[in-house]
This record gives structure tokens, C-alpha cells and sequence, in this order.
């Protein structure tokens, strides 16, 4: 059956036109400036279409920690992403145990062979174990290793490829020596919990990196003398992780980044804890106990951030609000940047031959509906 969304503003690549969106078996197969006929309609009015926002990188929401979601927690996360507008995450797994992390990875492979109910699981993010002590962040140091790649082929074999993105500290020989293997193993690497030099962060880019993980933070910073990963990220064409929620990033060091970069190499990330959704209180990430106090997460026992209780849509406003920029420029690092950084090429614009997914808001930027594959999968209650 053929459905066909209406709206005075679908917010395409370069422009935004006021028209319809015809759709087939969960595809785009039409869009037009036109008045389009299908067998069933939504009219939308006012409404924005945006092509689907994806987050990469996240560590769960609503009371679940993705280092402990089963089948039936990962549902309730990606309920929980939908109704912020995403159509599609990353379950992050933080750096865990051996047998933990296999776990996450079994119960992520049968989560994606359900029916979707929410945001669509697009694969596992692991973020680490291969990182710097140095600039650990939240994570445990323990637990914390150098460049295994037989252990990443095991975990890839488990999960059949679901693994689609990692985080690795570059600087160790160990580490650098691995990235043109999980490259081959079809994983994208991306760059932090790093000390790693302008030179090291170049290497890595040449032996295939693609990406620093939320850039500017976990990670050497920038100094006259040594630009590191930071500057090396801005000065090149890795695309950056980017988590605009004014705690991690000042508004305009947000600024900064995007008149280095421009709007096709950020991505806007979350890095959401279990905590997002949630009001203040003492909640996990991982194996760690973390406080959220004003809505800022920190570990318990040691006063270092740990994720965040961002929302994407949040991440959007915000970013809006911090640079002064369009809609059509802005949207892509919540759609575009990330499906183009992951090779997701049938997601992030609204284009013929993507899928139907679309992230609907209304004229004050709030979620009003979620659409994943054409089907509804959150509806704000007054609409």
C-alpha cells in the first residue's frame, strides 16, 4: 500500500519545499512540490519533516544501561530514542568485561531481528577497551587493554558483523597496528580516550580512522606547541563527534568547532546515560555509579563526567540556538553526517530510493511524530 505524507515544510539536502513524500514498502519513491495521491495520507500542515535523526553513540536512556539491556531493555531504549525523534542508534557499549560485552553482543543480535517497535537498532558501538588510562574518563581502568584483534574478531563472528563503529586510543603500537583490521572487519574506528599527537591522529587517519569521538573531550587538548587530536580532527576530514548539551562543550567552543569543520563533517551525538528522561538521582553507566545532579552525570567516587542526559532533538535545538544555524544546515549533523560516516546510504536525507524514515517537529522544534520505515512509532499525545 502506498502512503503519502503532506507538509509546508520538508526539509530536503538544500532547501526546504512545501509538498509531499510518496512511500512504498518503507522506501521513498517519490517526492514532489506537487499535490501526490496515495491510498492512505497524513497531513502534517506545518509540521517539519526532517529525514530521521541518528544517534551513534549512546549508553541507554530511560532507566536502562545498554551494558545491561537484554532483548526487552533495548526495546524500551529505542521507545525511549523514538519519542526524542530518533529513528535509528548505536547501542554503546562501554568498556567491560570480556563475558559482559559478549552478552551485550547477544542480546543486541536478537534485538534487531525483532519487530521494531521504536527507533531501529542499527548496530553496537563499542567504546573501547583499547583506550588511554590518561584520559580513561568513565572508564574502568582494569579493564582497559591494548590492541587485541583476535578478541574483535571473536566479538564480530558472535554478533555477525553487528559491530559497526569503535573507539580506540591511537598512540600505542598495539592499537595503530589494528585499525586497517577492524577496518576490514567492517567497523568504522573512531579516535579519543586518547593522548594521541597531531601525528599519531594523521596516522591513524591514513591507515583508515574516519572519526574522533566526542572531540574535545577525553583527549589531549590543544597546546602552541602540539595541536594533538583536537587539532588534527579540526584541520582534516575526520568527522567529529559533537555532544551540544552546554556541559560538555561551552556554546562557543560549539562555534569554534563548526568554523573549522562546517556542517558536513560534525555529528551530533548524545552520549546519553541511563539517567536521560530521568530526574536527578544515582543511577549506572557500565560498571560505574554515577550521580546526576542539575542534570549533569558524574561518576560517584571521583569527580569526572560520565555521559550525559542529553536528548537528541535537545542536541538540535541547542545547536541551533548556539550557532545562528538554518534547519537545512543544522539537520545534518543529526541525519546526514552520521548515516554517511556509518555507510548507512539508504538513511539521512529524504531522497528517492531511502528509507521512510522521518523525524516530524513542529514550529517550536519539539518531536510531534517519529517514523521509522513509513509506520508510526511515537506520537506525541496532542497530536
Amino acid at each position: 500500500m502506498k502512503k503519502v505524507l503532506k507538509s509546508k515544510n520538508i526539509v530536503l539536502e538544500d532547501r526546504i519545499i512545501s509538498g509531499s513524500i510518496l512511500i512504498e514498502d518503507g522506501f521513498i519513491i517519490d517526492i514532489s512540490e506537487k499535490d501526490l495521491k496515495a491510498d492512505k495520507e497524513l497531513d502534517l500542515g506545518d509540521d517539519y519533516i526532517f529525514a530521521g535523526f541518528i544517534d551513534i553513540h549512546n549508553h541507554g536512556g530511560n532507566g536502562v544501561d545498554a551494558n545491561k539491556a537484554d532483548v526487552e531493555g533495548l526495546r524500551k531504549i529505542s521507545e525511549f530514542h523514538a519519542s526524542n525523534g530518533v529513528t535509528g542508534f548505536l547501542s554503546s557499549v562501554l568498556t567491560d568485561t570480556t563475558e559482559q560485552t559478549i552478552w551485550c553482543i547477544k542480546e543486541a543480535s536478537k534485538a534487531i531481528k525483532k519487530e521494531n517497535t521504536g527507533a531501529k537498532l542499527l548496530g553496537i558501538h563499542l567504546e573501547g577497551p583499547f583506550l588511554n588510562p590518561k584520559y580513561k574518563g568513565a572508564m574502568p581502568e582494569s579493564l582497559l587493554a591494548y590492541g587485541d584483534i583476535d578478541l574483535i574478531r571473536e566479538y564480530q563472528a558472535i554478533g555477525q558483523g553487528i559491530i559497526k563503529y569503535m573507539t580506540l586510543a591511537p598512540e600505542f603500537k598495539e592499537n595503530m597496528g589494528i585499525i586497517k583490521d577492524l577496518v576490514d572487519l567492517g567497523i568504522v574506528v573512531s579516535l579519543g580516550h586518547s593522548d594521541a599527537t597531531y601525528d599519531q591522529t594523521m596516522e591513524a587517519k591514513g591507515l583508515g580512522a574516519k572519526s574522533s569521538t566526542h572531540l574535545m573531550n577525553a583527549m589531549r587538548p590543544i597546546h602552541q606547541h602540539e595541536l594533538g587530536i583536537v587539532g588534527a580532527s579540526l584541520m582534516s576530514d575526520l568527522y567529529t563527534e559533537t555532544i551540544v548539551d552546554g556541559l560538555h562543550l561551552h556554546p562557543t567552543t560549539v562555534n569554534f568547532m563548526l568554523k573549522n569543520k562546517g556542517y558536513e563533517r560534525m555529528v551530533g551525538i548524545t552520549d546519553c546515560i541511563m539517567a536521560a528522561g530521568l530526574p536527578d538521582g544515582e543511577y549506572m553507566l557500565g560498571v560505574n555509579e554515577v550521580i546526576v545532579k542539575d542534570h549533569d552525570a558524574r561518576l560517584k567516587h571521583e569527580d569526572v563526567r560520565a555521559g550525559s542526559t542529553l536528548t537528541l532533538d535537545r542536541g538540535f535545538r541547542n545547536f541551533i540556538e548556539y550557532t545562528g544555524s538554518s534547519l537545512v544546515d543544522a539537520s545534518k549533523l543529526f541525519n546526514k553526517n552520521p548515516a554517511d560516516l556509518l555507510g548507512f546510504y539508504d538513511l539521512g536525507l529524504i531522497e528517492k530510493g531511502r528509507r521512510a524514515n522521518f523525524t516530524i517537529m513542529d514550529k517550536d522544534l519539539k518531536v510531534t511524530k517519529t517514523l521509522v520505515d513509513g509506520s508510526i512509532v511515537y506520537q506525541r499525545d496532542d497530536k
